[in-house]
């Protein structure tokens, strides 16, 4: 099978990969780029933990081809953290022990993030929204959307505005 070369912005990058036609843009991070934050789920769509940021919105990466991320951004979940200086999502998702397994966690903050970029005062409906397509089997959800609602008003003051 013959290999298309994409280029695109991973994480603030400038990437350039040799793709299959056929694979998933979660294959290409995961097996090709060692990316491996972006977690690979059930492969439908259904659970969110293969969350990504295309062009700042939020995506399940196993139902996007990798050739359609040419020319295009993707920010993942390592994409977050300035060196060893955590995103405001990622402190408060650790303060609220909004963490059990840690398995839908990528991709959860990666659909919080999207949600505070566009409204920096949501609503816990807003929250629970936003989060709908990310499935967490560990904490019930009341942990994470405190965290994300804890993450809104850090990241709404000028000194944490990511």
């Amino acid at each position: 099978m013959k290999k298309c070369h994409i280029t695109f912005q991973l994480n603030g990058a400038t990437t350039e990969v040799l793709v299959a036609p056929n694979q998933t843009l979660v294959g290409m991070l995961r097996e090709d780029l060692g990316l491996t934050g972006t977690k690979y789920g059930c492969g439908e769509g259904d659970c969110g933990a293969c969350t990504v940021l295309l062009d700042d919105e939020p995506v399940n990466s196993c139902l996007v081809l990798a050739a359609q991320v040419d020319g295009r951004k993707i920010t993942t979940i390592e994409g977050l953290a300035d060196g060893d200086r955590l995103h405001p999502l990622q402190n408060a998702f650790i303060e609220k022990g909004a963490i059990q397994c840690g398995f839908c966690t990528p991709g959860m903050i990666l659909s919080a993030k999207a949600l505070l970029d566009d409204n920096p005062d949501p609503t816990e409906l807003d929250i629970r929204t936003a989060i709908s397509g990310n499935l967490c089997r560990c904490t019930g959800y009341q942990k994470i959307v405190e965290a994300i609602s804890h993450a809104a008003k850090d990241h709404s003051s000028p000194e944490e505005k990511s």
